[in-house]
């Protein structure tokens, strides 16, 4: 089930379906345009130098990260390892849940 465009928003995770990332998790940690976001992992693309990516390349999990989206609307300082161990968490609850399935 693809999200909309309008669920996508800063704090929200996301994975790529096209480009060398694809099916890699990020999240969106700003807006670059009505139809092209700037999302990260805390790892290969960073806070500092965040990728550039179609909203329409990218689909929601429906799952945000509420810590971070409040600090970065906030203006206050984000560190990568924060946003790649809460990524890393979502994927793993994930697993899990689809290996109990």
């Amino acid at each position: 089930m693809q999200k909309t465009n309008k669920e996508i928003d800063i704090g929200s995770v996301v994975y790529s379906l096209k480009g060398r990332d694809a099916g890699c998790c990020f999240a969106v940690v700003a807006f670059f345009d009505d139809n092209t976001v700037k999302i990260c992992d805390g790892q290969r693309h960073k806070l500092n130098s965040p990728k550039r990516k179609n909203i329409k390349h990218l689909i929601s999990t429906g799952a945000s990260l509420d810590t971070i989206s409040q600090k970065i609307k906030q203006g206050k300082k984000v560190f990568d390892s924060e946003i790649y161990s809460a990524l890393r968490n979502i994927q793993q609850s994930s697993q899990s849940n689809e290996n109990e399935e």
